[in-house]
């Protein structure tokens, strides 16, 4: 590819990650907040290290977005039953009903978007399907 291209496909789906992230249940909830709340909805209670690793971020970013989501009531520290010295994260019941809805609200947005698609270009992004999921895996 050129580098126009590059910067056309690398802007094409930026602007697609921002628009998807719009539909959301919670416009107080910032989106490295959101993030948070996904990664405990689908890997369950986290330390705040494992968390910061996760998201790529230092332990002290970590804690300043767990202690807004705590202040907030999405999330709810607890000792380990492994060990009393840890403290893992874990999720009210108001953050699942969050997350819940902004992905219910995520999948049709997206679906209606790949409804309003021809069947050649449904077939591309069928096709490029992979190599994305690839290049977001990396």
């Amino acid at each position: 590819m050129t580098d126009d291209l590059d910067d056309e496909l690398r802007i094409a789906i930026m602007r697609l990650a921002r628009r998807m992230r719009l539909e959301r249940a919670d416009e107080d909830v910032t989106d490295g907040q959101l993030s948070v709340l996904f990664v405990l909805t689908k890997h369950g209670a986290q330390t705040l290290g494992a968390l910061s690793e996760h998201e790529r971020v230092t332990p002290p970013s970590m804690n300043r977005t767990v202690n807004a989501l705590e202040n907030n009531g999405l999330i709810v520290r607890e000792s380990s039953p492994d060990d009393g010295r840890k403290v893992l994260i874990t999720l009210t019941d108001r953050a699942r009903a969050l997350v819940v809805e902004t992905q219910r609200r995520r999948v049709a947005w997206f679906s209606r978007q790949l409804a309003s698609l021809s069947t050649a270009e449904r077939q591309a992004l069928d096709a490029a399907t992979p190599i994305l999921r690839t290049l977001a895996d990396s």
